[in-house]
C-alpha cells in the first residue's frame, strides 16, 4: 500500500508511477494546473517531487525562489537526521549528508521569458536518494551516499510533505522579513570557511568576501548546469 502524502492545504498532489519524471511533468502542466501543484513519483530509491509556483516579480528576482526551495529541502533533512549528522548545501543546488551527495534542487521557467518580465510560472524540483544498491558497497562511490545509509528511517512521502511545510515557512519569512531571511537560512548550510563572508546578490549570484576581496559566482549558468544531477539515470550522480 502506498503511504498517503499529507500536504498542507495550499498544495495539490499529483502522483506519477515509478517511471515518471516529476520535474518534466510539472513543467508540462504548470500553465494548466497553477501554483501549489506538487508532482511526486512513487520510486523506491528516491524522494522525487516538483512544485509549481506563480511568482509576482520579474524573472531575475523570481528565481530567488530557488534558494527558498533549497533551504526548505535542507531543513527537511535536518529534521529527520540523526544527531551530529552534517547536512550541507554545495552551491547552488547540491545536498550532501556527511559529505556524500544525496540529491539537490533544480529550477525551470517558461522558455523565452525576458529577465524583466514576470514569468507565468516557476517549477522547483527536488530529489533525495533514499536508498540504492551502491549503499551496500562501501568505497565504491565515496562521493555519494543514500539516506538509509546515514541513519534516516523516514519514507519518501514524509520527506516530501516536510519539504512542503518548510517551504511555506521560508515563504512566510520572505514575506515578513524580506529575502534576507531566506538567504540567511540558505547560507548557513554552506560549508563554513574561516575568514569568508557570503551573501546573495539581487540576481542570485553568490558573493564572497575575504580580506577586502570580493568574488562573484554567476547564478544562472550554475542553475542551468545542475551538475549534481545525472540525466542518464534521472537520479543524483554517483
Amino acid at each position: 500500500m502506498v503511504p498517503e502524502l499529507r500536504l498542507p492545504p495550499a498544495f495539490t498532489p499529483v502522483r506519477l508511477r515509478e517511471r515518471g519524471d516529476a520535474f518534466a511533468h510539472a513543467v508540462a502542466i504548470a500553465d494548466r494546473e497553477g501554483a501549489g501543484t506538487l508532482v511526486h513519483v512513487g520510486r523506491f530509491d528516491l524522494a522525487e517531487f516538483a512544485l509549481v509556483l506563480e511568482p509576482e516579480e520579474p524573472l531575475t528576482r523570481a528565481r530567488l525562489a530557488f534558494y527558498a526551495g533549497m533551504a526548505a529541502l535542507a531543513d527537511t533533512l535536518v529534521a529527520y537526521s540523526q544527531p551530529e549528522t552534517l547536512i550541507s548545501i554545495v552551491w547552488p543546488g547540491a545536498l550532501t549528508v556527511n559529505l556524500g551527495l544525496v540529491g539537490g534542487g533544480r529550477l525551470a521557467w517558461p522558455e523565452g521569458t525576458d529577465e524583466t518580465q514576470v514569468p507565468r510560472w516557476l517549477v522547483f524540483g527536488g530529489m533525495l536518494r533514499t536508498s540504492g544498491t551502491h549503499a551496500s558497497e562501501p568505497g565504491m562511490h565515496p562521493g555519494s551516499t543514500a539516506l538509509e545509509q546515514e541513519g534516516f528511517a523516514s519514507e519518501a512521502e514524509e520527506l516530501i510533505a516536510s519539504f512542503a511545510r518548510n517551504f511555506m515557512v521560508a515563504v512566510d519569512a520572505w514575506r515578513d522579513e524580506g529575502f534576507a531571511a531566506v538567504a540567511r537560512s540558505y547560507l548557513e548550510r554552506l560549508p563554513p570557511e574561516t575568514g569568508l563572508e557570503r551573501s546573495i546578490a539581487e540576481n542570485g549570484d553568490l558573493l564572497t568576501r575575504r580580506i577586502g576581496k570580493i568574488d562573484k559566482r554567476d547564478f544562472l549558468p550554475a542553475l542551468h548546469s545542475a551538475d549534481w544531477y545525472d540525466a542518464a539515470t534521472k537520479a543524483p550522480r554517483l
